[in-house]
């Protein structure tokens, strides 16, 4: 995984990303290496579930601990105080107002390491992400999804 783009996290989304990484390498690597030991100790491997299994699992998690690595080796941190209000940027709380439903949504715009959805955390390169980047309070943003086309109004820009 060469990816070398700069990956922008917030000063939460680094501490989550550091603590993930520590504990996968401190815990789960001990753990797994001591699941694939008593596997071994069954004997013949050809034919044991137990050690293909903590073998699968082994693989994910080296690839995890890479996958972190690189994101935190490419991490530019957005601070608060370099978060702007006046306009929709990474780091900012951005409160939108459906023009068709009239529901009101507050996204966090985040950089796609850290982004999660059900969290109301989008990243900065999804649809609609992208498409409030640099947009102003009061503007209406027109969102083409998969479903079509949404209209937010931004109501509120915050740190």
């Amino acid at each position: 995984m060469s990816n070398n783009k700069e990956n922008l996290l917030t000063v939460s989304g680094l501490a989550k990303l550091e603590e993930e990484l520590e504990y996968l390498r401190a815990t789960k690597r001990a753990e797994v290496a001591q699941r694939i030991k008593q596997a071994l100790a069954f004997g013949d491997i050809s034919e044991n579930s137990e050690y293909d299994e903590a073998k699968n699992e082994q693989a994910f998690i080296e690839g995890r601990i890479a996958q972190l690595e690189n994101i935190l080796k490419t991490a530019k941190v957005i601070d608060d105080e370099d978060i702007n209000t006046e306009t929709v940027n990474v780091g900012a709380k951005v409160l939108v107002k459906d023009e068709e439903l009239g529901d009101e949504m507050e996204y966090t715009i985040v950089g796609s390491a850290e982004a999660d959805p059900i969290n109301m955390k989008i990243s900065n390169e999804s649809p609609v992400g992208k498409s409030l980047i640099g947009k102003k309070v009061g503007d209406v943003v027109e969102i083409h999804v998969p479903d079509g086309i949404l209209k937010y109004r931004i109501l509120h820009i915050k740190k």
